[in-house]
């Protein structure tokens, strides 16, 4: 059993689109668990509208990304967990070449690469990895994290040493979090095929590609 975990909040432009692409992809018993965090739009009304038992979605207040996304963690019930954004699309295969390193890498977290993309999937980079330089190494991400959570998946043994996401997450974010400490008590696998289209748009809850290419750990700190 596998758990998609998405945090959504004012979502609504884009998250049919993520959802369809995130339910064609998982099993039955497969769930995907949704936490808004009080959006004001048409967002929750869509959400219900899939009459689909493999959604839960659940209602918060946070006004906080990273406490909504681990507000989902915290019911996730599968073997195998996904992050996923509001506004992305999952590319076919994505769930499928996931778990094929998970299962027989002894493989802790895997990070896909990702089309990036602007708000109406026009193409601005084809590898998110090469444009960001992204790397393995503990020290590498502890300065300058550029793995992006919604390209992470990871066995559910770690979900203990993931939460709680401790301190202030406006300077520690949920994937930084799971970035640094997937990298200092586990075992990562970089897999270099996009399997997302990553859209950047002004209504981007997480950080864009520049910030996340430039902004180290001292701007964290300070």
């Amino acid at each position: 059993m596998i758990s998609v975990c998405m945090a959504t909040y004012n979502g609504s432009k884009y998250i049919r689109e993520q959802i369809d692409s995130i339910l064609s992809q998982i099993k039955e018993d497969d769930e995907l668990i949704i936490s808004d965090d009080g959006s004001t739009d048409a967002t929750c009304t869509i959400i219900k509208a899939y009459k689909d038992d493999r959604i839960k979605l659940l209602h918060g207040n946070f006004h906080d990304y990273t406490r909504n996304f681990e507000n989902a963690l915290k019911y996730a019930q599968g073997d195998y967990i996904f992050l996923a954004d509001q506004d992305d699309i999952w590319i076919d295969g994505k769930v499928q070449n996931c778990l094929k390193v998970l299962e027989n890498n002894n493989c802790d977290l895997v990070v896909t690469d990702a089309i990036v993309t602007d708000n109406n999937l026009n193409i601005i980079k084809d590898s998110y990895f090469e444009y960001c330089h992204v790397k393995n190494g503990f020290l590498v991400n502890l300065l300058k994290s550029r793995y992006v959570g919604a390209c992470m998946a990871f066995h559910r043994r770690m979900l203990d040493v993931y939460l709680p996401i401790p301190g202030n997450s406006k300077y520690i974010v949920h994937d930084y979090w799971i970035a640094c400490i997937s990298e200092l008590k586990g075992k990562v696998i970089l897999l270099h095929e996009p399997l997302m289209y990553y859209r950047r748009h002004a209504g981007t809850a997480s950080q864009g590609i520049e910030k996340r290419s430039k902004k180290g750990i001292w701007e964290k700190l300070y």
